[in-house]
């Protein structure tokens, strides 16, 4: 048998496993789904907080997308939802065509080409604009049952719930309503109580003293069992909030914490409190996010009573008080606790437990000083446990990656060099090597 005939035989046989290599890989693609990302940081992949509300559900997600079949509007759709139904294989996905029943579509107020309704249990949520962020936070609200309504108290010089200026909550408030939270103003010079079906009260650091008939509204709504965010601001308490602080037995203390070990995190002023550790408490399992506290009230708890109270926002062992008059008054030292929630059983037979928290210190969730680390994840785990949903407190914090590549202009001349005169010569020279070593054969 000549050799010309040997490599023939071989070669026909190499073309035979190629093609069965390339069948036996066609075969089991078709049969097993396999996706990696290899990114840094998995960055295309869905993201934790994406995955944490899926873990949520405990039954089938049924999403029905009224796209029309021309172009490939529902091949979009599908190709979106593929990551989410790896992740939650119940997660079921169906077209309907809105031009075969114009009337009905009409009366479902299908008005955009695509338009998602996402159905869980007896709930739905719509959604006509399909990225990660705006689907997530549907799924968010579906997990939460319905929008709840927050009453922000107004016209006392409180905190603004819609403002745009720095000490106002206008950014925080925004993001927290596309989750399924709704704020409303609560002004007690136009009502005399709190409405009902209220999930949450905000006093927000209000500048003025309250009115006799807003103190005595709120005094009803805790003795009923509503649920209440404090943001307290350092200083004298106000007369008007005493009754407040004495049905919940705390005491906003004189003065304001002071921390000199800030200055280990850059921070040039010590009356901004870092904090990088917490007291165990439900709010705070698992938080490990640094997080920013400017001129921050220290409280404490008066008496025992009927609430049950929880540190957890404490200073380190180095603070301590200090007078905001310049006057002699006695100085307190740290650790010293200026955050607390409370829980009791609820007075009102609709609920099971009444929740309120009380913080010395409203700036972390201003538009200011959001931003700052964990600040906004802090604040988004007090608004859950507040309203109930306690499912969604320990989900991951929000965030996007960092997808900026920084070059110097040395690294940018390197890397210009490599693509125009590097990479071609290496190139150049295997050809060179790959022509002569056919020449010798």
């Amino acid at each position: 048998m000549d050799m010309a005939f040997m490599r023939r035989l071989h070669g026909w046989l190499f073309a035979v496993l190629v093609l069965l290599g390339a069948g036996a890989i066609g075969y089991l693609t078709a049969r097993h789904d396999r996706v990696a990302d290899w990114t840094f940081n998995s960055r295309v992949s869905m993201s934790p907080e994406t995955r944490a509300v899926l873990a949520k559900f405990d039954g089938p997600v049924d999403i029905v997308s009224y796209a029309s079949p021309q172009g490939d509007l529902r091949q979009t759709i599908a190709a979106a939802l593929q990551r989410y139904q790896r992740a939650k294989p119940d997660l079921h996905l169906s077209f309907v065509d809105p031009q075969q029943d114009p009337a009905a579509m009409r009366n479902l107020g299908i008005t955009v080409d695509g338009e998602l309704i996402l159905h869980y249990r007896d709930r739905q949520q719509r959604l006509d604009t399909l990225t990660e962020r705006s689907l997530t936070d549907a799924l968010e609200r579906l997990v939460r049952g319905g929008d709840r309504i927050v009453a922000f108290v107004t016209g006392d010089g409180e905190r603004r719930a819609d403002g745009p200026g720095n000490p106002d909550l206008g950014t925080f408030v925004s993001q927290l309503e596309k989750s399924g939270l709704r704020a409303v103003p609560l002004n007690f010079s136009q009502v005399t109580g709190v409405p009902e079906h209220t999930d949450l009260v905000v006093l927000a650091g209000p500048q003025a003293s309250l009115a006799p008939g807003a103190t005595k509204a709120l005094l009803d709504y805790l003795a009923g069992g509503g649920n209440l965010l404090w943001l307290a601001d350092p200083g004298n308490l106000d007369a008007s909030l005493q009754p407040i602080a004495d049905a919940l037995a705390l005491r906003v203390l004189p003065g304001e914490l002071i921390d000199p070990s800030s200055a280990a995190l850059g921070l040039k002023d010590p009356r901004i409190i870092a904090l990088g550790d917490y007291p165990p408490s439900i709010i705070t399992r698992g938080f490990t996010l640094t997080t920013l506290f400017p001129e921050v009230a220290p409280l404490a708890q008066t008496r025992k009573s009927d609430w049950k109270l929880e540190p957890f926002l404490r200073s380190s062992p180095q603070a301590s008080t200090q007078s905001l008059d310049k006057s002699a008054a006695a100085v307190l030292k740290g650790p010293l606790d200026f955050g607390f929630a409370l829980s009791r059983l609820s007075p009102s037979p609709d609920k099971s437990e009444q929740r309120v928290v009380v913080i010395g210190n409203g700036d972390f969730l201003s538009n200011s000083y959001l931003g700052n680390g964990g600040n906004r994840a802090l604040g988004e785990r007090i608004f859950n446990w507040l309203l109930g949903d306690d499912q969604l407190i320990s989900m991951p914090p929000r965030g996007a990656p960092d997808r900026m590549l920084n070059v110097s202009q040395g690294e940018l001349g390197l890397l210009s060099a490599g693509f125009i005169l590097i990479l071609p010569l290496i190139l150049l020279a295997i050809g060179g090597l790959i022509a002569w070593r056919r020449r010798r054969v």
